[in-house]
């Protein structure tokens, strides 16, 4: 069984999506029928619906979206990591909201499109500090060169578990291997963030990719987090900019050759089960 953390719907007839319009391959309907299909095929058995940073005013209407999806019968939608804005005075009432809700079991707030400042806001950190004892999530979506800002939100809290997505983000096509290494190793010394392995297909050469050339990016990952911190994530449909999710899933069982079955059971699902109370 393998558990999706990271699946992000897209639906043009119900929300809107401000940034989709700068980023063309991905400006259209990317359905759940669609995802459910491939994710079968794929060994997928659940998941968990990613916020896509609809438009602010329906960041609420986004998740009763995605309840929808999750009541249907058979759904693999285990549940809903939300957008949020902890910069604002009104986080408080919306975080009281959410914990009401069974379905949320997280929260993400995009930072690699904002000013760096916006997670030194001492509003932002205060309201921040309120995830401590709730057990919901906060993902962090940062640039190798945000890391640090990462830490600094890791530290502030060391009760609230935050979860890197995407390896964080490294440029593979670039073969950057450092500062992200560096801050790599500094933030997997702190022991509440996991590391999301995901995305990184969407982040080397499209044309040009094997598993071998995610190797050293996806070990390093891992081998600085420990098994006990790590969780698989497709990132459909941004892994369609790399081949697509069947590609990343035969690429990660590939890289995963060699390793333990139950090495490979905490990467694929048992950690994420125990994170989320799937």
């Amino acid at each position: 069984m393998i558990v999706d953390t990271h699946l992000h719907v897209i639906d043009l007839s119900a929300l809107d999506y401000p940034w989709l319009s700068g980023v063309e391959a991905l400006n259209r309907t990317w359905s759940y029928d669609a995802y459910e299909l491939e994710a079968r095929r794929a060994g997928i058995a659940r998941t968990l619906h990613m916020e896509v940073d609809v438009a602010p005013a329906q960041i609420e209407d986004e998740t009763g979206y995605v309840a929808t999806l999750a009541g249907r019968p058979d759904s693999l939608i285990a549940g809903a990591i939300a957008s949020c804005r902890p910069e604002e005075k009104d986080f408080p009432a919306y975080l009281e909201r959410q914990r009401a809700n069974p379905l949320v079991k997280g929260f993400r707030r995009v930072l690699h499109v904002m000013p760096d400042e916006l997670s030194e806001r001492p509003l932002f950190r205060e309201n921040m500090a309120r995830l401590s004892g709730t057990g919901l999530t906060f993902d962090l979506c940062v640039l190798p060169n945000q890391l640090p800002k990462a830490i600094a939100l890791a530290d502030l809290a060391p009760d609230i578990t935050f979860i890197l997505d995407h390896c964080g983000v490294p440029d593979i096509k670039g073969d950057a291997r450092q500062p992200w290494g560096d801050h790599i190793a500094a933030l997997a010394e702190r022991p509440n963030v996991i590391a999301k392995i995901s995305g990184v297909v969407a982040y080397a050469d499209p044309e040009t990719w094997i598993a071998e050339t995610l190797r050293p990016w996806v070990e390093y990952t891992i081998t600085s987090f420990g098994w006990d911190r790590v969780v698989w994530g497709s990132d459909w449909p941004v892994c369609t900019l790399g081949g697509g999710l069947m590609a990343w899933a035969a690429a990660t069982h590939a890289l995963l050759d060699g390793t333990s079955e139950d090495e490979r059971r905490k990467l694929l699902s048992a950690n994420a089960k125990r994170i989320w109370r799937l």
